[in-house]
């Protein structure tokens, strides 16, 4: 029997059972409604410790204000609010700048959801102009393909399946875990729309061989007149390799990079989610993409797969470039990839663990027990430390490396030297404990695709 909030107490509204399979009849006050929902997240991890995750759990009171301010623009809008749109537009040439794109062409990009719909649309860009070329050649354009290696982020396999396009997915082998130049000549064809390359993924931190990969497309197109692009996929990397390697030639200074991707929302420093899709120039966006719309006010373009969208975001995005310029993001990323580095001495020089990743870029510690530790597993450790608050990412590897179990911690700018060595430190007796006492932790649950391959039901 319903009970109506006018009826009751105040006391009685904080004990209002909430229902589960029914919309709420009535409603209470503001003070309970707030009470209710913070009580229910209380057991939710802590995201200052979540070392699981890439996404930013922190903002200077600046920045929390500016995101207050511009919570209820729809981005979208620009004859509504033209200041959020001339930050966007003046952060995209940044980007482009940034990335090293070639002087002289008109740079062209857009804010995006995360960087799953800067991959959508990176993707559609290549299968566009694949198809018009060949079209234009009167040669068949129903087969496309894209090549990308086994440790492509969910979204790539998302795009295949969602844009009718043939996954090309290189596999890995214990001790390689990223895309390289060696195998392509088995995956690349002329129905090829772009090879994509990481740099800073998912399960190790590393970066693709980008410069090895980009060189063999270049020895293709002479042995066969097929000329292929590529698209980085910088989620992870965009927002460190620029300003720690800035001679590392990863992005616009090779030629056959077409677009780049990255997520403000790692380590751009925005709060989620907030992606940025940039391309080499405005051309290499199919203008058949673009739709133009009158309805909001004046007539604008939009290239974007979501439309009505949150502007705090990208206000954000544009305090956050203006607060601390290149220098600033420097010392931000130099102090968070010492704290991993850091970090990872101490994991390793416990006797515990081997590292997978010697080439580190981004601050991120991927390591796996060594192999003499037969009673606990990675999952165990995870488990353990999640007893201190700290929540760490255990998983197998993509095929074909199922048979290595990684355990990853991200290291963001918040987390200071004196927190790095304490979580170090938690790790190592997680171990310790584990190795007195055992553990039975299991790996999750693979859930069986059409395909016939076996993945996690959680990413």
């Amino acid at each position: 029997m319903s009970t109506s909030i006018e009826k009751i107490t105040p006391y009685d509204e904080f004990n209002y059972s909430i229902p589960e399979t029914e919309f709420p009849k009535d409603g209470m006050s503001a003070r309970a409604a707030a009470a209710v929902v913070i009580s229910a997240e209380w057991t939710d991890a802590n995201p200052m410790l979540n070392m699981s995750s890439f996404v930013t759990t922190w903002a200077e009171p600046e920045a929390a204000e500016t995101a207050k301010r511009n919570i209820f623009k729809n981005y979208i809008d620009h004859d509504m609010y033209p200041q959020v749109f001339a930050m966007e537009t003046r952060m995209v040439k940044w980007l482009h700048q940034l990335w090293n794109g070639p002087a002289g062409v008109e740079p062209y990009g857009t804010a995006t959801v995360g960087s799953s719909e800067a991959c959508m649309l990176a993707g559609l860009a290549h299968k566009w102009n694949w198809r018009k070329k060949r079209e234009g050649e009167g040669k068949d354009s129903t087969r496309p393909n894209m090549v990308t290696g086994g440790n492509v982020q969910i979204v790539w396999k998302k795009f295949f399946r969602y844009f009718d396009v043939e996954p090309r997915i290189v596999p890995l082998s214990p001790g390689n875990y990223r895309l390289t130049a060696e195998d392509l000549d088995k995956y690349v064809d002329e129905n090829t729309i772009a090879v994509v390359a990481i740099a800073g993924q998912t399960f190790t931190g590393e970066d693709d061989d980008i410069q090895g990969i980009h060189d063999w497309l270049d020895d293709y197109e002479k042995r066969t007149g097929i000329s292929i692009p590529m698209h980085i996929d910088g989620a992870s990397g965009g927002f460190v390799n620029p300003f720690l390697y800035p001679d590392y030639k990863w992005d616009f200074r090779l030629p056959r990079v077409q677009s780049i991707n990255a997520s403000g929302h790692k380590y751009g420093l925005v709060p989620p989610g907030l992606g940025w899709i940039i391309f080499r120039e405005r051309k290499v966006f199919n203008e058949e993409l673009v739709f133009y719309v009158n309805y909001l006010g004046g007539e604008m373009p939009t290239a974007t797969l979501n439309f009505s969208r949150n502007a705090f975001q990208v206000a954000v995005q544009y305090y956050m470039f203006i607060r601390l310029g290149f220098e600033g993001y420097r010392r931000v990323m130099q102090h968070t990839l010492d704290n991993a580095i850091a970090l990872r001495g101490i994991l390793v020089d416990s006797g515990y663990f081997t590292v997978m990743n010697e080439a580190q870029r981004i601050p991120v510690v991927a390591v796996t027990l060594d192999s003499k530790f037969k009673n606990f597993n990675e999952f165990d450790v995870s488990n353990k430390v999640r007893e201190k608050g700290w929540v760490l990412a255990a998983y197998t590897m993509p095929p074909n490396a199922e048979s290595v179990t990684s355990l990853r911690v991200v290291v963001r700018p918040h987390i200071n030297r004196n927190v790095s060595k304490l979580l170090a430190g938690d790790i190592v007796d997680a171990c310790r404990f584990l190795e007195k006492n055992g553990g039975n932790a299991t790996p999750p649950t693979l859930h069986t695709h059409a395909s016939g391959k076996a993945t996690p039901t959680k990413c």
